[in-house]
């Protein structure tokens, strides 16, 4: 245990010297300006000529909110997947995993050594920029999401689901192609999460089938749908379920969270790809 955290240590680290943490942080301070100025002019907005009611407030504030929380989201599962990608990889060809792995340190220590360094940076970055644009929006705005708790569970789970991909993507192919082909997957994901919602709406059984494929090969979308159901307001729940079965083809709506399989599969899917990491990496030839 203790190689896996001299590792983990290792790998925040890097991450610090790279600066790469304080190049988010800059950014997404950047993004929570924008968002506090652009909900500030929400009481400006006008109705015919008459101030907006709360209830016309509160729904414009959620949607704003969501649509930022998504962008939040690609940008948290992107820094993930690049900064996984080459964590293997790289230190292969640079020569410093054959320098480590010379220590009394396992391959599988080293695998889950990055895995918990990769995870601790990116939950601690996700956490901390989603808890401060949440709280800044309720103090301009009053408007509090009714779900928060599980919205920030939903969100790292997606950043943790494709880190863990990449980090398996690392152990046989150069950072680089990794990196685009868990990139791709990912856009393919959340196309098919949009594909399956359209198959719903539709009632048709096959392009459904396929979309519920894409969510259980990487269960990326699916939190992400969790993630939007936990900031929806119930009165905008109310009016959108009035549409019927189109509205699943709307990707910034969810009428209800992911069922507690789902999530047990999501949490059963990650456990299952950072062990076909380890097993990648100590069967390949160094």
């Amino acid at each position: 245990m203790r190689a896996v955290l001299v590792v983990a240590r290792q790998v925040v680290n890097e991450a610090a010297r790279r600066r790469l943490l304080l190049a988010l942080v800059l950014l997404t301070l950047v993004v929570i300006a924008l968002t506090v100025w652009g909900v500030s002019r929400v009481d400006d907005l006008r109705n015919a000529g008459q101030p907006l009611s709360d209830a016309q407030k509160k729904t414009i504030v959620s949607q704003l909110l969501i649509l930022v929380m998504f962008m939040f989201s690609w940008v948290l599962s992107f820094a993930a997947l690049f900064v996984a990608a080459p964590a293997v990889s790289g230190e292969l060809e640079s020569g410093v995993a054959l320098a480590i792995l010379a220590r009394p340190i396992s391959r599988a220590e080293y695998v889950l050594g990055k895995w918990l360094g990769l995870a601790a940076v990116v939950v601690v970055y996700g956490l901390t920029a989603a808890v401060i644009e949440l709280v800044a929006v309720q103090a301009v705005s009053g408007y509090q999401p009714p779900h928060p708790v599980e919205f920030l569970g939903f969100v790292l789970g997606e950043g943790l689901v494709i880190l863990t991909f990449a980090l398996a993507l690392s152990t046989r192919l150069a950072g680089m192609v990794g990196g685009v082909v868990a990139a791709i997957l990912f856009g393919i994901a959340w196309l098919g999460g949009i594909v399956g919602g359209v198959g719903a709406a539709f009632n048709n059984a096959t392009i459904t089938h396929v979309g519920t494929a894409t969510k259980l090969i990487l269960p990326t979308d699916g939190l992400w749908r969790g993630a939007v159901w936990s900031l929806e307001p119930s009165l905008v729940i109310a009016a959108q379920s009035q549409l019927g079965p189109a509205v699943a083809a709307n990707p910034f709506f969810a009428a209800e969270p992911p069922p507690a399989p789902y999530i047990a599969w999501a949490m059963a899917w990650i456990a299952a790809m950072l062990l076909l990491a380890i097993w990648s990496f100590r069967s390949r030839e160094v």
